[in-house]
């Protein structure tokens, strides 16, 4: 059996993934089968538009359970106390500048599971997060990104 995947992330990624699996077992779950209860009382279900989109919002709810159950099964919590301050890795806030003379950027490197880039949090399986990592204040690096090469000055690392 193949390895499962790790689901690096900070331990406000866990507890807010834990708050989501809570609200969809507890609250989501009930009200979606409230809703199919509701359809099937309308009878004939091989016509019921209620009834099909009610399962298939239960569906969507079930998988998304699924995958957060995963996620918190395999969850690997960040743990920077032993890396070097100016290092960039998962769970540090990194400030850049595009080359030559872009303004500046910020965005804390999260696992996939935390990943919000409009909060400026970034997965750490992005091109720009993988070309960071393991880089540190004040270098210059240039990595492949989908939009073609990009450079960057590292400006700071908390």
């Amino acid at each position: 059996m193949a390895q499962d995947k790790m689901y690096p992330m900070t331990e406000e990624g866990k507890e807010k993934l834990e708050n989501e699996l809570e609200n969809l077992k507890m609250v989501q779950r009930p009200k979606v089968i409230d809703r199919i209860k509701i359809a099937r009382s309308y009878g004939d279900l091989s016509e019921n538009s209620e009834y099909e989109s009610a399962k298939d919002e239960q569906s969507m709810l079930e998988t998304r359970i699924s995958t957060v159950e995963r996620m918190l099964q395999y969850a690997q919590i960040i743990d920077n106390d032993g890396t070097d301050k100016d290092e960039i890795t998962v769970g540090k806030k990194v400030t850049f500048k595009e080359l030559p003379d872009e303004e500046p950027e910020e965005y804390t490197i999260v696992g996939a599971a935390e990943a919000d880039p409009m909060s400026g949090k970034i997965s750490n399986d992005s091109a720009i997060a993988k070309g960071l990592l393991g880089h540190r204040k004040g270098e210059e690096v240039t990595f492949e990104t989908p939009g073609g090469d990009m450079s960057v000055k590292v400006l700071d690392v908390e």
